[in-house]
């Protein structure tokens, strides 16, 4: 593994209704849009948008993500994570997983994605399903090292086609947010 991603104290993943009133409409715009991201970056970025894949493999997965794709703590699975780019700048950390056997009998090949967006690949396939979106402050020790900090938004949901599942967790780093500002002021 790169880095420490199975000594973070748990995660509180939370829906919607659970969110504390002090977070601001723009935030919750962000975590709970229903559209695709890769989508929404691309049009934020005027198209400078791309997809850099950090390490991809099979793996222990966390046991937050077993209990989200309704595994076994400690089953294996295969883990994709990248950034999401604007203008150069990583706006978005992603990870993705999916359980090994759930992979092997659902027909996707994530190994083949290489910089091609997960996010688009999902919903362009018409028999993914989204599950409800779940928010967190991220931890800092899932994070690559050069982007860990406290209290970032994150926000993952499972995407599901008959017996394959597909858990995507999306990290806002503050460069998205600066971005993010920039165009609505320019508007």
């Amino acid at each position: 593994m790169p880095y420490e991603t199975m000594q973070a104290p748990a995660a509180h993943w939370l829906q919607q209704p659970d969110l504390a009133d002090n977070t601001s409409p723009a935030t919750l715009d962000w975590l709970y849009d229903q559209g695709s991201l890769t989508r929404r970056l691309i049009q934020l970025s005027a198209d400078h948008f791309c997809v850099t894949p950090l390490c991809e493999g099979w793996q222990r997965l966390r046991d937050d993500e077993c209990l989200a794709l309704g595994l076994a703590p400690g089953s294996d699975g295969w883990v994709r994570e990248s950034y999401l780019r604007g203008h150069g700048q990583p706006w978005v950390f992603a990870r993705s997983v999916a359980a090994r056997s759930s992979l092997q009998s659902g027909g996707l090949d994530l190994e083949a994605l290489g910089s091609r967006s997960l996010g688009e690949l999902l919903f362009c396939d018409q028999g993914f399903v989204r599950l409800p979106i779940e928010v967190c402050r991220y931890p800092a020790t899932w994070l690559p090292a050069e982007q860990r900090c406290d209290g970032l938004w994150g926000r993952r949901s499972r995407f599901d086609r008959g017996s394959l599942s597909v858990l995507v967790a999306e990290v806002f780093l503050p460069t998205l947010w600066i971005a993010a500002d920039t165009h609505s002021e320019k508007r």
